[in-house]
């Protein structure tokens, strides 16, 4: 298995660097176009000697993993590269996330992760931490919020490689989930949740996720400390023994390793792991919601207004995903987006501004929001509504397309010289069943995106007559700005309802 001729990698990474430069230099240029001034603006720039652009299309051959599937399920995929002593290890449980979490215990998966290297049988914490770092190694697990999986992750210098592996095998398959160390847990869970309060991020992406997912469990996005209290490590341990299962699992390695070598060494070292006959099985997916509102968290002596508005849109394996990907570049994708030219650049509301969407195996939202001076939330909300307009009613001009299309073909390329993004790459592609061509056709895929199809997928996502807006701030302040945009509806920091506008 080979990687991208290092030099033709160079090569395109070159070509690309040229197509990142020409976003980032003539976007100033836009300015200059007629008609254009119905959102932001751009001021003139005069640039002279600049780096020729290659006008052609990235071709790349992306190499392929490694896939095997051990007796006991598991899926394994291998991507060598010998380049660097190293290797990276990603086990991804399909079916062991939080969106699977029992309605009464949010948080019982995203805990039983944060606890698998709190001790084994036959290692505490402390001699687990001890091993990592006399290794050089790093060993992590999580399941965030959202998330359908649990994922382990390691990595380490190739010559210990079954050492620090050998640790990452023993906390899959044997933690002890010791009481002291989850009651250690508990506490710092509770001052972190805590602090999240006094977060405006925190409060504004709290109440996003429960007024667009509404009762799909995507809609949770943290514990509380009554769920915590009732937690116990015998929960945990019979969530870890049901869900962390190979036959829903995709082990990735990545780095310095012959695939034909560890496969034989995984088989030894997950001897113990073995196959049973849980199956995942997704809620219904969320619908988008149909009349727009505006939901504000009151924040008493809030110098700024963090806003976010969105709305359900698709999921990954969509046939949209490209064109929205093109879509969201052009309104708020990063910093020479309408949305930063405008409320930034422009207007001086913001350090920034973005637009992004959630599209996984369920459908995620299209949203876009950004911290604001409390003084200016009205001319915010009016600039964010005049580009959502904007994106829907006009096509956008060839240029600032061909721009953005070529901005996001640039950051792919970039991404190609990670042995582990390349990984990544495939086992997105498992995944989400995409073919096995997808990522070495995407470049010529982006680049095909027209600006009807822009519109179109705008005008079916970017809505604002269905937007849910959450902002977060001093309502005393906002209240009424807010109220000439629709009824608002408002809670305290706790997720109190505390009354209606109009």
């Amino acid at each position: 298995m080979k990687y991208l001729n290092p030099l033709k990698l160079k090569t395109i990474t070159a070509t690309l660097l040229g197509f990142a430069f020409i976003a980032s230099v003539v976007a100033p240029l836009r300015a200059q176009q007629p008609g254009q001034d119905k959102g932001s603006s751009r001021k003139a720039v005069e640039r002279k000697n600049r780096a020729p652009v290659s006008k052609e299309v990235l071709r790349v051959k992306l190499p392929k993993a490694v896939e095997a599937t051990l007796d006991n399920g598991l899926t394994v995929m291998i991507l060598e590269d010998h380049r660097f002593p190293v290797v990276n290890v990603n086990l991804q449980m399909s079916g062991a996330g939080p969106i699977f979490d029992p309605a009464d215990k949010p948080g019982l998966a995203n805990l039983t992760a944060q606890m698998l290297r709190e001790g084994t049988k036959t290692r505490n914490s402390r001699q687990i931490s001890e091993e990592v770092d006399k290794l050089g190694a790093t060993l992590t697990a999580n399941s965030g919020f959202g998330s359908t999986a649990a994922s382990i992750s390691a990595s380490g210098l190739s010559d210990n490689f079954d050492q620090w592996f050998g640790l990452m095998a023993d906390m899959l398959m044997n933690p002890t989930f010791p009481a002291d160390e989850f009651g250690k847990l508990k506490a710092r869970q509770k001052t972190g949740l805590m602090q999240q309060r006094t977060q405006p991020g925190f409060l504004s992406e709290e109440r996003f996720r429960r007024v667009v997912y509404g009762n799909h469990p995507a809609a949770v996005y943290s514990t509380t400390p009554a769920v915590l209290d009732a937690l116990t490590p015998e929960l945990l341990a019979a969530w870890h023994r049901d869900r962390y299962v190979p036959q829903n699992a995709i082990l990735g390695i990545a780095g310095d390793v012959k695939a034909s070598e560890v496969i034989a060494k995984l088989k030894t070292a997950l001897a113990g792991w073995k196959r049973t006959d849980y199956k995942e099985s997704l809620p219904a997916n969320p619908k988008p919601v149909a009349d727009a509102k505006i939901y504000l968290i009151d924040r008493p002596n809030s110098v700024q207004s963090t806003i976010t508005m969105g709305n359900i849109a698709i999921d990954r394996r969509h046939p949209d995903y490209i064109p929205v990907v093109v879509m969201n570049s052009i309104v708020g994708g990063g910093a020479s987006a309408r949305l930063f030219l405008n409320l930034r650049e422009e207007k001086g509301y913001t350090y920034g501004v973005y637009s992004n969407f959630t599209a996984v195996k369920y459908s995620g939202p299209w949203s876009a929001g950004g911290d604001v001076r409390t003084e200016v939330t009205e001319g915010a909300m009016t600039e964010f509504m005049k580009e959502l307009n904007r994106i829907r009613d006009e096509k956008v001009p060839a240029e600032e397309l061909e721009e953005q299309k070529r901005s996001i073909v640039a950051g792919f390329a970039l991404s190609l010289e990670s042995p582990q993004q390349l990984l990544n790459y495939s086992i997105t592609r498992k995944i989400y069943g995409l073919p096995d061509d997808y990522w070495e056709t995407y470049p010529s895929k982006v680049m095909a995106v027209s600006a009807d199809e822009v519109q179109r997928v705008a005008r079916q996502y970017v809505n604002p007559q269905t937007q849910q807006i959450v902002v977060v701030g001093d309502a005393k302040k906002i209240k009424t700005i807010l109220e000439k945009f629709g009824t608002v509806v408002v809670f305290d920091a706790d997720g109190k309802p505390q009354g209606t506008g109009k």
